[in-house]
């Protein structure tokens, strides 16, 4: 096992608060990514459930729109016409 003297142990808060100060952007990104991709991924569900299936609902089509929003599902849906499917 592993023995950490006091002075690790001191640096590893530290350590951990410079790593959240540093990545605070691209969590808080990440985190409204997320976010917006749930809200879509419920749409889609809802929309599909109601018997209107736009799109197929699954996470890759939820990441794209929660990236992109309304001309990201306007970009999908051309490419499902396009596709013929």
């Amino acid at each position: 096992m592993v023995h950490l003297d006091q002075w690790t142990w001191l640096a590893l808060p530290g350590a951990g608060l410079l790593l959240l100060l540093f990545a605070r952007r691209p969590l808080l990104w990440l985190v409204r990514l997320l976010l917006r991709s749930s809200v879509w991924l419920g749409l889609l569900a809802l929309l599909a459930g109601n018997g209107l299936p736009l799109l197929g609902v699954n996470p890759l089509n939820a990441l794209f729109l929660g990236l992109l929003g309304l001309p990201g599902l306007g970009l999908l849906l051309l490419l499902r016409w396009t596709g013929g499917t």
